[in-house]
C-alpha cells in the first residue's frame, strides 16, 4: 500500500479517536451530568491545561526558539481574544438551540480545531523522517490524547442540548483538519518542519486563554470550586499519565 495513503488512514483514524471521547459524556445522562457539571468543567480544564503545556508548548520549547515561541503563543491568545468578542458580539445557534452554552461550544470547537492542524502536521512530518518507528509512536500518542479531547469537546455541547450523535460527530469534527494537515507536512516536510514550533506555540495560547477566560469562570464558582478541583486533579492526572505512557 502507498505510504501516503497509510498516511491518510492513520490520521483519519487519529480524528476518529477523538469521538471516543463524547461517549462518556453522553452516557451520563442529563440529570447525573448535571449535577457533575462543576467537576465536568474542571476535567475539561486539567485536561486541556496539561495536553497545551506538555503537548505543545514544551515541544515548542524543545524544537524552536524562544522569541518564535513567545510569538506564538501570543498570536494563540489574540486568536482566541478574537474570537469570543466575534462570537459574544453575535445570536449564536445551531438549529433551535441558542444562547452561552452554544457559543462556549462554538469556542472550544474553534480552539480544538485550530489545535488539531499542528498535530496533523507532526504526524506527517514523522512518517517522512528516516527515524525507525517515529511514525507509529506519533500516530500513537496523537491518538490517545485525541480521546481525552473529545470528551473537552462534548461537555459544553452536552450542556447545550446537542444531541449524542452531534457531541459524537462534533468531537470528531475537532480532529478534521490532522489528515490534510499530515498530508501537507509529508509533501513540504522540509518547511513545514520549520513552521512546527510557532504553530504548536499557537496552538496552546489559544488553549490557555479558552481556559483562563471560559472554563475556570464557569467551574471555579463560590458553591462548587471543590468539585471543579477534583475534576481538574482528575483531567491532569489523565494527560499527564498519557503523556507518559506515549512518552511525550
Amino acid at each position: 500500500m502507498p505510504e501516503l495513503l497509510i498516511l491518510t488512514l492513520a490520521a483519519a483514524a487519529t480524528a476518529l479517536a477523538t469521538g471516543l471521547g463524547a461517549i462518556p459524556v453522553f452516557a451520563l445522562g442529563a440529570e447525573r451530568a448535571a449535577a457533575l457539571r462543576p467537576a465536568l468543567w474542571g476535567l475539561a480544564a486539567g485536561l486541556m491545561g496539561v495536553a497545551s503545556v506538555v503537548g505543545l508548548l514544551l515541544p515548542a520549547l524543545d524544537e524552536g526558539s524562544g522569541p518564535g515561541v513567545a510569538l506564538g503563543l501570543l498570536l494563540g491568545v489574540g486568536f482566541l481574544a478574537v474570537v469570543r468578542a466575534a462570537v459574544e458580539r453575535r445570536d449564536v445557534h445551531v438549529g433551535a438551540l441558542r444562547g452561552a452554552g452554544v457559543r462556549r461550544s462554538v469556542l472550544v470547537f474553534t480552539v480544538l480545531l485550530v489545535h488539531s492542524l499542528p498535530e496533523g502536521l507532526a504526524i506527517g512530518s514523522a512518517f517522512a523522517s528516516d527515524r525507525a518507528g517515529l511514525s507509529l509512536f506519533v500516530v500513537l500518542a496523537i491518538g490517545l490524547q485525541n480521546i481525552p479531547e473529545g470528551t473537552t469537546a462534548a461537555i459544553p455541547m452536552h450542556d447545550a442540548g446537542f444531541t449524542r450523535a452531534q457531541q459524537f460527530w462534533g468531537a470528531v469534527a475537532t480532529s478534521l483538519p490532522q489528515p490534510a494537515g499530515a498530508v501537507i507536512a509529508y509533501l513540504l516536510v522540509d518547511e513545514v518542519t520549520a513552521l512546527l514550533p510557532i504553530s504548536f506555540a499557537f496552538a496552546a495560547g489559544a488553549m490557555l486563554a479558552l481556559i483562563v477566560l471560559e472554563l475556570i469562570p464557569q467551574a471555579f464558582k463560590r458553591a462548587t470550586w471543590h468539585s471543579a478541583l477534583g475534576g481538574a486533579a482528575i483531567g491532569a492526572a489523565i494527560m499527564l499519565a498519557l503523556s507518559v505512557l506515549v512518552g511525550v
